[in-house]
Parts: structure tokens; C-alpha cells; sequence
């Protein structure tokens, strides 16, 4: 009887461990992915000589709506993680740390630059981006 409360026991505190889920913004392949989208989003709104190759974007973040799915995340936990200001504020912040890191100023001119940068090394940033030159 006592194994059997004991096996019950670990079933239980097994399950609830599995329940637990962190923070979207606490699962790296989400996070990056959603950064590296923001950022080249950021890079097409400030640079008019840059566009998206919005496909490929629209891409990108279906599969991490798939992949966040697959973790476990409902529907409304994704679309409250993408509306939330404070998490656009917090990955804001990232692509600034970022650029500033990269030798680029938070201006028309950094953003080009940046852009062209990401866009020669054909970066995951890069591959969102093209020239309309």
C-alpha cells in the first residue's frame, strides 16, 4: 500500500511539473525569434531605401506561433505574450542594446547601415530584409 501512495505520489508531483510552463519570453528559440522579427521590422519602418520580404517574415512567426503551440501555449497565451507593451518595450530595449553594440546610432543613417550590415551577412535579421534600391 505504501508504494503505491508513494508511486501516486511522484505521478502527481510529476504531472504538476509538467504543467508548469515558463515565461514565453523565458524560451529562447521564442524569444530570439520574435527579437530577430522585431528588429527587422524596426530596420523596414526607419530605412526607406530597405523593405521585408514580408512572406518570409509571415513565415518566421507562424512557426514560432507552431512552436510555442507545441510547447503547450494556448492560442491566448500566445496573443497576450505579442500584444503585451510591456514585452515590446523589453525587446526594444534588446534591439538598442543591440545596435549600439553593433557601432550603429538609433537614427535613419544606423538603421540603413544595420540593415545593409545584416542584409551582407546574410544574418537571420538579413534574410527578413532586402534592398529596394
Amino acid at each position: 500500500m505504501r508504494k503505491v501512495i508513494v508511486g501516486i505520489l511522484v505521478a502527481v508531483l510529476a504531472a504538476g511539473a509538467v504543467a508548469a510552463k515558463p515565461a514565453l519570453r523565458d524560451v529562447p528559440d521564442i524569444d530570439n525569434g520574435l527579437f530577430v522579427v522585431g528588429l527587422a521590422h524596426e530596420i523596414r519602418k526607419n530605412c526607406p531605401s530597405i523593405d521585408a520580404r514580408l512572406f518570409k517574415a509571415f513565415g518566421v512567426l507562424r512557426g514560432l506561433e507552431r512552436e510555442a503551440r507545441d510547447l503547450g501555449y494556448t492560442e491566448d497565451e500566445i496573443r497576450t505574450h505579442l500584444k503585451s507593451k510591456s514585452e515590446k518595450k523589453r525587446l526594444r530595449a534588446r534591439a538598442a542594446k543591440y545596435m549600439e553594440s553593433q557601432g550603429f546610432g538609433q537614427d535613419k543613417a544606423g538603421y540603413c547601415a544595420l540593415g545593409e550590415a545584416e542584409i551582407a551577412r546574410n544574418s537571420e535579421i538579413g534574410a527578413l530584409l532586402r534592398t529596394s534600391k
